[in-house]
């Protein structure tokens, strides 16, 4: 059985970022107020970032330089896989911006965090809204300079398991592909010339088995349909950018752990954020334009 990759809520939608909060001062509407450290002293407005220049040479870091120098970006972040990742890119030292589409969702998956909370900033973004991408493109060029790592996690799954490709309601199909595959792309869009700056990227898009073409069945026709859009993308999006130091890869998440839990819940299901956070920390010669499960290629 195939696992379903990303954080697709049935009916809901987090391609959006909530919030605020940790790490930066913005109001409810997003509007800055002022700037806050991430966990790391001179993450200020106009850094000495990759994107403070307009000659990226001048700038670009060593590929030597540990993960305490680099930024992630997390979409759909606030709750399972997504907020997984974040917390274990943000455990391995990095900075990074957690997208979620409630504000207060945002904020209350940071306090999880722990210790961790002073490395994690809450961003409202909508990946379905030019206009939100491009908000949350210049403010990580401008308050960090830089955006190393991009995580599209975010997704949505909009029908019935016994959804037919003949039967389907094509506004779902529409609705689907605009989140799974045109947020994607959007975003990815928006933040690939601030990773050109630094001639160096990580671009992980978490897919899902259900969209292999190897084993295509039917049943969710608009979610499988949309996940292996994202998987040509990166195929496509791995070829252009690996001149610039930019390895892009797509994963299928392993199945959530069972795990111990406490007296009030003795049992917990964990989402496995290891091939995720695999891919977003490759070093150089790592691979690019592959399709990962369990650290091991799968059929496309």
């Amino acid at each position: 059985m195939h696992h379903r990759g990303g954080e697709a809520a049935r009916g809901g939608d987090e391609s959006a970022v909530g919030g605020v909060e940790h790490g930066d001062c913005v109001t409810a509407d997003g509007a800055d107020t002022g700037p806050r450290n991430i966990g790391v002293p001179g993450a200020q407005r106009n850094t000495a970032g990759c994107a403070a220049s307009v000659r990226p040479s001048l700038v670009a870091r060593s590929p030597l330089e540990p993960p305490e120098g680099r930024v992630a970006l997390v979409t759909g972040g606030n709750r399972g896989l997504g907020l997984q990742i974040v917390r274990a890119l943000a455990e391995q030292g990095m900075r990074v911006v957690l997208a979620s589409r409630s504000v207060e969702s945002g904020r209350v998956a940071v306090e999880l965090l722990g210790h961790l909370t002073n490395r994690v900033a809450v961003r409202q973004l909508d990946i379905t809204d030019p206009a939100s991408v491009a908000r949350l493109a210049v403010w990580l060029g401008r308050r960090l300079g830089r955006c190393d790592v991009l995580v599209n996690n975010a997704a949505v799954l909009l029908e019935e398991d016994d959804a037919m490709a003949t039967t389907v309601n094509l506004d779902v199909v529409r609705r689907t592909l605009e989140t799974n595959l045109l947020g994607t792309w959007r975003l990815s869009q928006a933040i690939a010339p601030l990773m050109r700056a630094c001639r160096y990227g990580r671009i992980v898009n978490v897919s899902s088995g259900l969209a292999s073409l190897a084993s295509m069945r039917r049943g969710l026709p608009a979610y499988r349909i949309s996940k292996g859009a994202v998987n040509s993308l990166t195929r496509m999006l791995a070829d252009e950018l690996a001149a610039d130091g930019i390895l892009v890869n797509s994963c299928c998440p392993e199945p959530a752990r069972v795990e111990a839990g406490d007296r009030y819940h003795p049992v917990r299901f964990s989402a496995s954020a290891d091939t995720p956070v695999w891919l977003a920390t490759l070093p150089d010669d790592g691979p690019t334009g592959g399709f990962y499960r369990e650290r091991r290629p799968i059929d496309w």
